[in-house]
C-alpha cells in the first residue's frame, strides 16, 4: 500500500482538491492509461491510502471510505487544430470567470491565484472553431527536476478547459471522470496553448475533450471528461473544477 496525500495549494473548491490534479496524481502510480472516477471530494492535507485492485486498477482511500478509482483505460480521442498562441491569449480575455467565479482559489483556473502559485488557465471561447483556449507558461514551481513539467500538473492543466467548454452558462458540474494521457512533457517557460471542446452528453452528463499543445503547436497531451451536474443546484463542495 502506498500513501499519497495533497498539498492544500493543489484545491479545486476551497476544501478539496482540484479534480484532474488528483486524476493526475493517482494515473502517475499506474503502469498504463487510466479513467479515474472521482467517488468523493478529494480531502487536502490528508493521508490517503492507495491499493491495487485486482484487474490492474487502483483504489483510494480516506480510513475506510474510497475517494477515487482509477481503471485500465484507452483514450480515444482527436483533438481538433489549435489557434495560434496569440489567439489564445484574445480568447482568455473573455473568460467566463473574470465575470464570476463558483471557485476563485481553484489551482487551475482560480483568479485569486497569484503566477508561480496557480496555474492561471483561463479559457476563453473561440466560437469559429467550436473551442475554448487558453494560454499557458508553466512557472518553475512545476518542474520535475529535468526542466519539464511534472505529468500530474499537464494533467491538471487538462481540466478546467473542459469544464469551460460544456458550462458556458455557468451552471454547477461536477468532474466525475477523467482520462488523460501525456504524449510529450512540456518545458517550464514554454508558451503553451490548452483547448476545451464539448463532445457530447444530454441532460445532466455531458462530456469534454481538451489537449495542450506546445509552443510550435505540436500536440502533448490529451483527456476526456465526463462532467454531471448535480440534482441539488447547492452543491458546493464537490470538485467542479
Amino acid at each position: 500500500m502506498e500513501k499519497i496525500s495533497i498539498a492544500s495549494r493543489f484545491c479545486g473548491p476551497p476544501a478539496s482538491a482540484n479534480g484532474g490534479y488528483f486524476a493526475g496524481l493517482v494515473a502517475t502510480l499506474a503502469p498504463r492509461t487510466v479513467a479515474v472516477r472521482l467517488l468523493q471530494p478529494p480531502p487536502l492535507e490528508t493521508e490517503l491510502t492507495v491499493t491495487a485492485l485486482e484487474d490492474g486498477g487502483i483504489r483510494v482511500l480516506h480510513a475506510e471510505e474510497p475517494i477515487g478509482e482509477a481503471r485500465p483505460a484507452a483514450l480515444e480521442l482527436e483533438a481538433p487544430a489549435p489557434p495560434d498562441y496569440l489567439e489564445a491569449v484574445e480568447a482568455s480575455r473573455h473568460y467566463a470567470g473574470f465575470r464570476h467565479h463558483r471557485f476563485p482559489s481553484c489551482f487551475v483556473c482560480g483568479t485569486q491565484r497569484v503566477r508561480g502559485d496557480g496555474l492561471r488557465i483561463f479559457a476563453g471561447p473561440i466560437p469559429e472553431l467550436g473551442v475554448v483556449a487558453a494560454p499557458w507558461v508553466p512557472d518553475s514551481s512545476l518542474d520535475a527536476g529535468d526542466g519539464k513539467v511534472r505529468a500530474e500538473f499537464m494533467s491538471a492543466a487538462l481540466d478546467c478547459p473542459g469544464y469551460y467548454a460544456v458550462a458556458p452558462d455557468d451552471r454547477m458540474m461536477l468532474l466525475a471522470e477523467f482520462i488523460a494521457h501525456v504524449d510529450r512533457r512540456v518545458h517550464v517557460g514554454e508558451s503553451c496553448t490548452l483547448i476545451g471542446w464539448r463532445l457530447g452528453g444530454s441532460g445532466r452528463k455531458l462530456e469534454a475533450g481538451t489537449a495542450i499543445f506546445d509552443g510550435k503547436g505540436e500536440l502533448c497531451g490529451r483527456a476526456r471528461a465526463l462532467w454531471i451536474e448535480p440534482r441539488a443546484a447547492t452543491v458546493t463542495e464537490l470538485p467542479a473544477q
